[in-house]
């Protein structure tokens, strides 16, 4: 979580461009290939994750977190939860 408005809006425009870590930006785009297609993710993403310091452990947790969410997300698109 970060107060700072301009981390957030470039967070929003572009995270592949924002200020942040190599980690996160790693973290990020191994997070946006599993949203996009599952079946695309290889051993080589975990390999990836693992040279910029997350263990298996977290592996885990990303992966586990950002599934949630994204099941959770269809869930509510599908039920039209948010739409008028």
């Amino acid at each position: 979580m970060t107060l700072n408005k301009e981390l957030v809006e470039a967070l929003q425009r572009d995270y592949q461009s924002a200020p942040i870590s190599e980690q996160d930006r790693t973290m990020l785009d191994y997070v946006v290939k599993l949203t996009r297609d599952a079946t695309k993710v290889s051993p080589d993403d975990h390999a990836k994750l693992r040279a910029v310091g997350f263990d298996d452990r977290s592996i885990l947790q990303i992966t586990l977190i950002a599934s949630w969410f994204n099941y959770i997300n269809r869930v509510a698109d599908a039920l039209g939860v948010g739409r008028d």
